[in-house]
């Protein structure tokens, strides 16, 4: 299997370099091709701007989405998103690796999305929810958190970490085509001792055992007739009741 981790910590020897450099060595022991992007080392711009469309100029309105899909139907995009989109394709599998700030990606990892994932590359008309370039790859998130497993549980202050992840499992991967492996995650990151990181490092390669076998999450898919004309989910089918308004007085 070919697999890309797209990596975003700022410090090499944090616990996250930690997991990272055992799900290479691993990952590479197993048969696997593994392409690391660093993105802080790679200095990754995360601004998505006119610099990125080289057929841009300074003296016309930017429409980010126009402009993007142009310049990747022109072969006009700055070489930095063209890497890495090649290294997308190349991938079966792609690991977005991560501490969860802010109930999210860092900042330079969504940079990564907006500039790579571009109208053209990885959405478009026909290519969402399923469909596109990207259908048939797998993504998977493997996530340090700040908070204990229950502060991110069903009544946990922090809500329930799989609705948390929702946007990016579902309005990421799945929107570009890949269908989303279960996360992987690792919480008190900050507060583990020695004896509870090497654990979550045997954890994390166990889970690495079973990439090819793991079900992915069942969402509706746009190719398969799911959803109306209107986009809406058709009525034989139902939504998963949320649980995002718990916290609700």
């Amino acid at each position: 299997m070919n697999i890309l981790i797209v990596f975003a910590h700022p410090e090499p020897r944090s616990l996250n370099g930690a997991l990272k450099n055992a799900a290479v060595s691993f990952l590479e022991a197993a048969g696997h091709k593994v392409i690391v992007s660093d993105l802080y080392q790679q200095k990754w711009k995360a601004q998505a701007d006119g610099s990125d469309f080289l057929q841009y100029t300074e003296d016309q309105r930017l429409i980010v989405a126009q402009a993007a899909k142009e310049a990747y139907q022109r072969g006009l995009q700055s070489p930095d998103i063209t890497a890495e989109q090649e290294k997308v394709l190349w991938a079966d599998l792609i690991i977005f690796q991560f501490p969860l700030w802010w109930f999210s990606m860092p900042a330079i990892m969504k940079g990564w999305v907006d500039r790579v994932f571009t109208n053209g590359f990885g959405y478009g008309i026909g290519q969402r929810y399923g469909g596109g370039k990207l259908a048939g790859k797998k993504g998977m998130l493997l996530i340090t958190t700040g908070g204990d497993a229950n502060t991110f549980s069903e009544r946990g202050i922090h809500g329930n970490i799989h609705d948390l992840l929702f946007p990016i499992h579902h309005g990421i991967m799945w929107f570009t085509g890949m269908a989303a492996l279960p996360p992987f995650l690792v919480h008190s990151a900050n507060h583990l001792s020695e004896s509870a990181i090497n654990k979550a490092i045997e954890d994390l390669k166990e889970r690495l055992s079973t990439l090819e076998t793991t079900a992915t999450i069942p969402y509706y898919s746009v190719p398969n007739g799911d959803y109306d004309e209107q986009n809406l989910l058709k009525p034989h089918l139902h939504l998963p009741q949320t649980k995002l308004e718990m916290h609700v007085q």
